[in-house]
């Protein structure tokens, strides 16, 4: 049976190997991919640097996440989860969310945009309703911890 104490460690690993692949795109593949994309196409070259901004910061809110988790993890693992701290924490990963899905939204809008297949626009809607999904389940989840944290506080407080 997986223990915390097993846990903890291999998400850790996770994150960093996840943070670096994400480093990878954002710095180099992206940036490349859209150079070569208006190089080929010079009627889309324009295109080059609103894409790269935009996949930069939707990147750069995912870093924030993983940022986020870790310093949760480290909370866990020295048992004090149930701080304000840890609000602070679930609050900046909402804030990264929520500011993720609005630009995956404006750029599902303006990428569908005369669009005459339906198959895209059926994928990036599910695909934004399961932002969504997300984003609330990360808002009830912060509200548990919330409700845990009063408790917690309350119950140190009578022993």
């Amino acid at each position: 049976m997986f223990t915390l104490r097993r846990i903890l460690p291999l998400l850790r690993a996770s994150l960093v190997v996840l943070f670096v692949l994400l480093l990878v795109l954002q710095t180099m593949s992206f940036p490349g991919q859209f150079a070569y994309q208006a190089r080929q196409h010079p009627d889309r070259a324009w295109l080059r640097w609103p894409l790269t901004l935009f996949t930069g910061i939707l990147i750069v809110c995912v870093e924030v996440v993983l940022v986020c988790t870790w310093r949760l993890l480290g909370l866990i693992g020295n048992d004090r989860i149930f701080t304000q701290a840890a609000l602070r924490w679930v609050d900046a990963i909402i804030a990264a969310l929520c500011t993720g899905w609005i630009l995956a939204a404006a750029g599902s809008l303006w990428a569908l945009q005369g669009a005459d297949d339906p198959g895209p626009a059926f994928l990036l809607v599910t695909a934004l309703l399961v932002g969504a999904v997300v984003v609330l389940v990360v808002v009830v989840m912060r509200e548990l911890l919330r409700r845990a944290t009063g408790l917690n506080t309350e119950l140190a407080t009578v022993i």
